[in-house]
């Protein structure tokens, strides 16, 4: 499962990439968005994991970055308040992104084609099941065992 060992697979990255702060756990790989009503802290903003009214509506597409600058990994959970790495991926880059088996309708295997929405809460890709605004990910690798809690699969962005 996932292509590497970092959140960014493609060789030539052409998104934008983000720093801020981090409110609550999250594991790179999530989908973030900035926190509503919160003030910038030394011109950088808080974010959170993707939060709206329901799975798959509308934001801008950012993930959250492993915090290389320290050493960490991919599977290295941020905490609140930590400094935070954010990207913004262009249509086709390759990415690993965290998948939950919630509302994958599959018994948690994943198949190359399948299209992914985000699940409002907590910024994990889910199979869609419904017709969400956007499906902003689809799957590159056959999975067998994704978790609740989220694997890395390896996904190309389809600029929803």
């Amino acid at each position: 499962m996932a292509s590497g060992n970092e959140i960014i697979v493609s060789s030539e990255p052409r998104g934008v990439r983000k720093e801020g702060y981090i409110s609550g756990a999250l594991l790179p790989g999530t989908l973030v968005q900035i926190m509503a009503a919160t003030e910038p802290v030394n011109g950088r903003f808080t974010w959170e994991a993707y939060n709206t009214a329901a799975d798959g509506d509308q934001r801008l597409v950012a993930v959250l970055l492993e915090d290389s600058l320290q050493g960490k990994t991919a599977a290295d959970a941020y905490v609140s308040g930590d400094r935070c790495f954010i990207y913004c991926p262009v249509a086709g880059e390759e990415l690993n992104v965290r998948v939950s088996a919630a509302g994958t309708g599959t018994g948690n295997s994943q198949a190359i084609g399948d299209l992914y929405t985000v699940n409002d809460g907590d910024g994990l890709l889910i199979a869609t099941t419904s017709t969400p605004e956007m499906e902003p990910f689809i799957c590159l690798e056959t999975v067998s065992d994704v978790v609740a809690a989220g694997t890395l699969v390896h996904c190309m962005y389809t600029g929803h």
